[in-house]
């Protein structure tokens, strides 16, 4: 059998690209933003009154997840729209909800991916890794 888990050295490599990506996950508010956008596309109005945040904090937040190429914009009229931009954000958002929430959100509710996800640039979010496949397991909650 052949070994194709990561070396140390790409482990290392890869770490603080992936405690930066974790950061964005980091705090209450910027969570279920997420969560809230991993469900559907959302205006920023709809965002604002679903989630009672003020204008400010949800523009920084907004701004902050746009820039690190998690979630995207589209204008209709004169309404913006975010979505999930990122593949490996849709998925750790699905196992978040469904370990967290005991749901899986609708737009998540696809079968998990069993090959390589794309970030945001549309490479593989794997890249660098021996294989350089992502593998997924469906969570069960055992009763």
């Amino acid at each position: 059998m052949i070994d194709t888990s990561p070396s140390l050295e790409a482990m290392q490599e890869k770490a603080v690209e992936a405690a930066d990506f974790m950061r964005l996950f980091s705090t209450p508010n910027r969570l279920i933003l997420l969560c809230h956008i991993a469900q559907k596309e959302r205006s920023v109005g709809e965002i604002q009154d679903d989630l009672g945040l003020k204008q400010p904090g949800l523009s920084q937040q907004l701004s902050e997840l746009r820039q690190a190429g998690v979630v995207q914009t589209r204008r209709e009229s004169r309404q913006i729209y975010y979505s999930i931009a990122d593949d490996r954000v849709a998925v750790i958002m699905q196992m978040l909800m469904q370990m967290f929430c005991g749901a899986v959100p609708t737009v998540a509710a696809q079968a998990i991916p069993t090959g390589p996800i794309s970030g945001p640039s549309g490479r593989n979010a794997g890249a660098g890794f021996p294989g350089e496949m992502a593998h997924w397991a469906r969570l069960e909650k055992i009763d």
